[in-house]
């Protein structure tokens, strides 16, 4: 059976971490738990964050692995951690929002689409930080299942 593409267990409100590194294992980590992701994909996702930063402005980073990351993808997939007081992304770039996606085949690029028209508007980016349950988040996100 097919997981859904986002479930309430797949986003964490409230986390706090001290560097973009950790916050990046923390999103794979739950895609992992989640049955999405192999635990390599985690590794695949630093690698592609050192290569260009996933940082996407507007609070938001979008942490996913490398292109050869895509034989570690069981199933299609996005973790969702809100980190209310913002971990520092490089650059002066901080990110309260981190969406982790794991795209089997082309579909992340679906995912990315969705992710971006929900996330280009400040005010949904607001309201998802600010969110004290999954499913004020979930609701955001409807169009993404």
């Amino acid at each position: 059976m097919a997981l859904p593409i986002l479930a309430k267990e797949n986003i964490v409100l409230n986390a706090s971490a001290g560097t973009k590194e950790e916050a990046i294992e923390m999103t794979g980590r739950l895609l992992v738990q989640r049955g999405y992701v192999e635990p390599s994909y985690i590794g695949k996702m630093l690698e592609r964050e050192e290569l260009t930063s996933t940082y996407m402005g507007n609070f938001v980073a979008i942490p996913h692995g490398t292109e050869d990351a895509k034989k570690a993808v069981k199933e299609s997939g996005i973790a969702i951690l809100q980190v209310p007081s913002g971990v520092e992304f490089g650059a002066g770039n901080e990110v309260k929002l981190l969406i982790g996606i794991a795209g089997k085949d082309n579909e992340h690029l679906d995912i990315l689409s969705q992710i971006a028209i929900v996330c280009s508007e400040e005010e949904n980016v607001q309201k998802i930080v600010e969110a004290t349950s999954a499913e004020e988040i979930l609701e955001l996100f409807e169009g993404v299942n």
